[in-house]
């Protein structure tokens, strides 16, 4: 009798099969499992394509954990050789342009959660802290966005004074500050709230507003102007 790891494509009714699922029924219709296992193609003689792409998805325990994945992590997997790998990590970095906000039509911050929504998606699932600013002109369009550092946020390694060259260089009018909790927790730290005061003086005395401080956390983030801290 076959186990579900033995259960080949093959062996499951054509109209069941992924493929054709997603021929028939549109690829909303697909498990997470069954779109990995079309773009792994096969599995081997002794796993089926299906539970190869279960056990990738088990390794990774969330969905949104591929988003940073490594050809390195991939290949680690048993099963997935470097032509898989390269595959999938395709597929995920083809999905993250698909999903980013940058079009070639100017976004424009009208809020907190504007400022969330175009962020969200690249940096709710990072490992570290990401301190990004957005450089605005006078219609409150993004102009420009830039990762300012890469680590524990405190107010001696974010300057003032790299932010606002950045600013003064682009024309901006105005600044959009945004950084992520890998925790989860969007909860401000009193080093956030310091480093926020900061950076709402130095904008003062140089003429550029600081219009948010955006702390993301799982899918779902705090405004610290909207909070008070600003």
């Amino acid at each position: 009798m076959l186990n579900e790891a033995q259960l080949m494509i093959r062996d499951v009714h054509i109209s069941d099969r992924p493929r054709e699922r997603l021929i028939h029924q549109g690829a909303t219709a697909l498990s997470n499992q069954e779109l990995i296992a079309i773009l792994l193609r096969t599995g081997s003689r002794q796993e089926s394509v299906l539970h190869l792409a279960n056990r990738v998805l088990t390794h990774f325990e969330q969905i949104q954990e591929l988003k940073n994945a490594t050809i390195e992590e991939m290949v680690a997997i048993n099963g997935i050789g470097q032509a898989k790998a390269v595959q999938l990590l395709a597929a995920v970095e083809l999905g993250r342009r698909l999903s980013s906000k940058q079009t070639d039509t100017k976004f424009t911050i009208r809020s907190p959660k504007d400022a969330a929504s175009y962020l969200m998606a690249d940096m709710t699932s990072l490992k570290q802290e990401h301190f990004v600013v957005l450089f605005l002109n006078i219609k409150n369009q993004v102009m420009h966005r830039q990762t300012i550092f890469v680590g524990n946020l405190n107010a001696s390694i974010v300057h003032p004074r790299e932010i606002f060259r950045e600013a003064v260089r682009r024309s901006s009018a105005s600044i959009v500050c945004a950084h992520n909790h890998p925790s989860g927790n969007p909860a401000p730290s009193p080093e956030d709230i310091d480093v926020t005061k900061r950076l709402v003086e130095a904008g003062s005395i140089i003429g550029i507003e600081l219009l948010d401080h955006v702390i993301i956390g799982d899918h779902q983030f705090i405004s610290l102007k909207e909070k008070g801290f600003m």
